[in-house]
């Protein structure tokens, strides 16, 4: 993107930066708790959403639905992120629907089916579910249509690292509960963001900025116990809702953040300032 070269910022409206009307931006795991906020975020500002995820998910369904919503065209594609042939057959659709891809959100994960396994009973065949679809996924996706927009010489990609790869998490948060989090996703998401870090500057001379967001505590029907812990370790003493993370992504797949890359930006109520 070339920015206007001026020092008088009444020439600049401040509020169009923000606008995404005829961008074209992919979600992986648009369906998701977090995925679905940032695809009804995209849309209402005006960006036609690619809704990418797991056939189980119906992304077609949650595509109509947004589109029916907003004055946008939406379309959902059926997607298996650890697998490259799968990524790459998403990138050729879209751009046989749409003509070009101007963002890339990896919004998808996957740690459920290692909620209540120890770190000493994981097996390898779980372990490498969850890096395969949380840091090899991300890897394909960024890869794949990451290497299109540098060819274009644009676009923004925000990948979804965790809170749980700036910080531990701490163990007390599950205590009475049924909860818990997986050493794998730890160790997938730390590999996001290292990820994040390197594309961002390979392609920065490209035209293409990679940013971060780091959401946590993300309120899902959790259990009251849960709530309770959580309220006692985060300084807002509260979790929070997957619409107070999607304005973060706005900022970063429009021209508001121009002149940001390799940015982390936390929505964590505090979490890690302690």
């Amino acid at each position: 993107m070339q920015a206007l070269r001026t020092t008088d910022p009444s020439k600049i409206n401040f509020k169009e930066k923000f606008n995404l009307s005829d961008k074209v931006i992919v979600i992986s795991g648009g369906c998701g708790l977090i995925g679905r906020a940032f695809s009804e975020a995209v849309a209402q500002f005006g960006g036609n959403v690619v809704v990418a995820d797991i056939p189980a998910a119906h992304p077609q369904k949650t595509a109509e639905e947004i589109q029916n919503r907003n004055s946008v065209k939406c379309i959902g594609i059926e997607l298996e992120v650890e697998k490259k042939s799968s990524v790459i057959a998403l990138k050729e659709k879209v751009l046989h629907e749409f003509g070009k891809i101007d963002g890339l959100v990896t919004a998808h994960q996957n740690k459920s089916h290692l909620k209540f396994e120890l770190f000493e009973n994981v097996c390898e065949e779980n372990w490498d579910k969850v890096i395969e679809v949380n840091l090899k996924g991300t890897f394909f996706l960024c890869q794949v249509i990451g290497s299109y927009m540098a060819e274009k010489g644009s676009g923004s990609i925000v990948n979804m690292p965790s809170t749980y790869s700036v910080v531990a998490p701490n163990q007390n948060l599950y205590e009475g509960t049924s909860l818990g989090c997986p050493a794998a996703y730890s160790a997938g998401k730390g590999g996001i963001d290292a990820l994040s870090r390197y594309l961002a500057s390979y392609w920065a001379k490209k035209g293409v900025r990679v940013n971060m967001i780091t959401p946590h505590g993300v309120w899902n029907k959790h259990e009251d116990s849960f709530e309770k812990n959580f309220a006692k370790y985060s300084p807002m003493q509260r979790m929070s809702y997957n619409h107070e993370v999607a304005p973060a992504l706005i900022y970063l797949l429009s021209d508001a953040s121009g002149y940001g890359t390799g940015n982390n930006l936390w929505v964590d109520g505090g979490w890690t300032v302690w």
